[in-house]
């Protein structure tokens, strides 16, 4: 996951201060996503880019990502843990999360979907599978729900309901075995955790670093420093890789104009958002909407 920045002040890359009033919403925003369940393969979910999970984001339904092979770093709600070979990770709706995928990287993501009424965390969950029987039945769950959504027969939808069920169950056994020093706790970590919450609500407002820490009752400084002990990067690299993730989706998704698009993710004008976008990605907003 990269982590080179726009060659400005941290708080200079947001728009202006923040404001007691709500942000508008701008004719940018996209739909939802869908909300069916649904089983993809890790690789699937980087065509059209590595960024799209490399890169800071948050999605509106809960998913559970299963690693069989390879390895590399996972980084959820301002934590980052490196992942291996049988590791689970659950990653609620809203969570700003990201994850490395490498040529070796196997698994698979579950989608419980939008609307979904299963009892599941409301925290992330970091799970190292090490027990033989549990992977199997954990990987036996996943394909289950799989064979069921792909097969068109009576009750499929409801069959894979009731396997997404059981999955869930799995998924609360695992994280209620973790030993207590492995579970997330201390203050930095929770200050990161709110940061990155507060983030994801507001990161198209303009709002900058000393205001989301101000509203944390924290100094920049102290803010900055949490968050690399906890995920290696500073707080003002965490708001804009959520940003520009936003901009490379809209530009890719829609067709507004670029102009639009910085006035929705809170640029002070198009020109600045051009400088910070190529600073980042190595081309204009208009080379990446091109694909050159």
């Amino acid at each position: 996951m990269a982590t080179q920045t726009a060659p400005a002040r941290p708080d200079d890359k947001p728009a202006s201060k923040a404001s007691s009033a709500p942000a508008k919403p701008r004719t940018t925003l996209l739909p939802e996503a869908p909300s069916a369940p649904r089983v993809v393969p890790l690789a699937r979910l980087t065509q059209g880019g590595r960024w799209r999970v490399e890169a800071m984001r948050a999605l509106s339904e809960p998913y559970l990502l299963w690693f069989t092979r390879g390895q590399g770093r996972i980084t959820m709600g301002g934590v980052t843990r490196g992942y291996g070979p049988y590791t689970a990770a659950f990653i609620p709706a809203g969570v700003m999360h990201a994850f490395e995928v490498g040529l070796q990287t196997h698994g698979m993501a579950v989608f419980f979907g939008r609307n979904t009424d299963l009892a599941l965390p409301h925290a992330a969950q970091h799970l190292r599978i090490r027990d033989t029987a549990a992977q199997a039945e954990l990987t036996g769950l996943i394909d289950s729900v799989t064979r069921e959504l792909e097969s068109g027969r009576p009750g499929a939808d409801r069959a894979a309901s009731h396997y997404l069920g059981l999955l869930s169950v799995v998924i609360e056994r695992q994280s209620e075995a973790l030993p207590a020093e492995t579970r997330p706790a201390g203050p930095t970590r929770k200050l990161v955790a709110r940061y990155s919450a507060l983030l994801e609500r507001d990161f198209r407002t303009g709002h900058t670093v000393s205001d989301y820490a101000a509203q944390l009752g924290v100094t920049p400084t102290h803010l900055t420093r949490a968050c690399r002990a906890n995920c290696g990067r500073a707080a003002s690299e965490l708001l804009q890789e959520r940003r520009l993730y936003e901009a490379r989706r809209l530009l890719s998704e829609t067709r507004a104009p670029v102009k639009e698009i910085a006035e929705t993710l809170g640029f002070t004008s198009p020109a600045y958002f051009t400088r910070a976008f190529h600073s980042k990605i190595g081309k204009t907003p208009s080379q990446f909407r091109r694909g050159g």
